[in-house]
């Protein structure tokens, strides 16, 4: 098995499968309906590219496991997502924040990996990068409406951003499995759009009458399977039926 690339592929995947399992939270809790079903769609987008992803990590490992086992068994520590992914639904403003900031890298990531060297993650990229265009217009719409409207949404929109910018930093490091992909021509070198990330950022956030948060300390470790403590609700939701009932057919 080609170890350096199966964990590369977790590090894209992983982050996706969280973010799903959020928006999959809002189900019927939106603020509207429109909304609140263009979450769920969201979240089934992320779920879709997941399984694509896990389907390929599957075949590398070569052995009886399979996309499922890969999503639902792994332990807290082997799960390797940022940890921005993985904050908590506060209220709408945070939903947009988070989704918003992690939009915006994934897009970019997206662009970079249709060049990949490994043609199945080439073909992944090519198809979700359309999917991850409309997802980053809808939260960057939205942080806008939110920033620019009334006193109370906006206040409540500066202070999602303001809370969720220090875990931004992370979606940077990179992991050993992901140098060696970029020294093989498959993995993408994402520090070099790091200032254009930023920047991109600082023009909605400007935009939205919001101010850039100039804070210096950033979180990490969630790249290193160190989690928040949030990683371990999350999972216990989404590997409920997988452990409770083990290897039950659909």
């Amino acid at each position: 098995m080609n170890t350096g690339l199966y964990k590369y592929i977790l590090g894209i995947a992983d982050n996706c499968l969280i973010l799903g399992q959020r928006l999959g939270e809002l189900c019927g809790h939106g603020p509207n309906l429109e909304t609140d079903i263009a979450c769920t769609n969201l979240s089934l987008d992320l779920l879709g590219q997941v399984r694509s992803y896990y389907q390929y990590a599957a075949k590398l490992k070569a052995d009886d496991s399979t996309e499922d086992d890969i999503a639902f068994l792994r332990n807290e520590r082997e799960y390797v997502n940022v940890l921005l992914v993985e904050q908590p639904n506060t209220d709408f403003a945070y939903v947009m924040g988070r989704q918003f900031l992690f939009d915006a890298f994934h897009l970019m990531f997206l662009k970079e990996l249709q060049n990949s060297h490994d043609i199945t993650l080439s073909a992944i990229a090519k198809k979700s990068i359309k999917e991850v265009s409309y997802h980053h217009r809808f939260s960057s719409d939205w942080v806008k409406r939110l920033g620019d409207g009334t006193e109370e949404s906006h206040s409540k929109m500066q202070s999602a951003i303001n809370d969720l910018w220090t875990y931004t930093d992370e979606l940077f490091h990179l992991t050993e499995a992901d140098e060696e992909m970029i020294k093989e021509g498959i993995g993408v070198d994402t520090p070099k759009f790091k200032d254009e990330y930023y920047n991109h950022l600082t023009d909605i956030l400007e935009e939205a009458t919001l101010t850039v948060p100039e804070s210096k300390y950033f979180h990490k470790g969630g790249k290193l399977g160190i989690h928040s403590e949030n990683m371990g609700f999350i999972l216990s939701d989404l590997q409920y039926m997988q452990r409770t009932y083990p290897n039950m057919q659909w």
